[in-house]
């Protein structure tokens, strides 16, 4: 445990931003997979509208600072590559 009263609250804040972080890349998953099951499925219109929305997620994670750009880019050409396949 720090001593040192800003390093104290330093990791408060590095807590805090790690749950926060933790949340959002589990949202970014759940769309991954509702896209993925609409896909199985063989819905293709509600799989496009899911795409638009995993994607929303992924640009936010990018902004965010959550993922690196080439991640996202490789989840986003993953997922565009299952949606046209149907």
């Amino acid at each position: 445990m720090a001593n040192i009263k800003q390093q104290i609250k330093r990791n408060k804040t590095n807590e805090k931003r790690r749950l926060q972080n933790a949340s959002f890349k589990s949202s970014v998953k759940t769309a991954y997979k509702q896209v993925e099951t609409l896909v199985a499925a063989g819905n293709k219109a509600e799989a496009l509208e899911a795409l638009n929305f995993a994607y929303k997620k992924l640009d936010k994670a990018l902004a965010k600072g959550i993922y690196h750009k080439n991640f996202v880019a490789r989840h986003k050409s993953q997922l565009a590559q299952l949606v046209n396949s149907l």
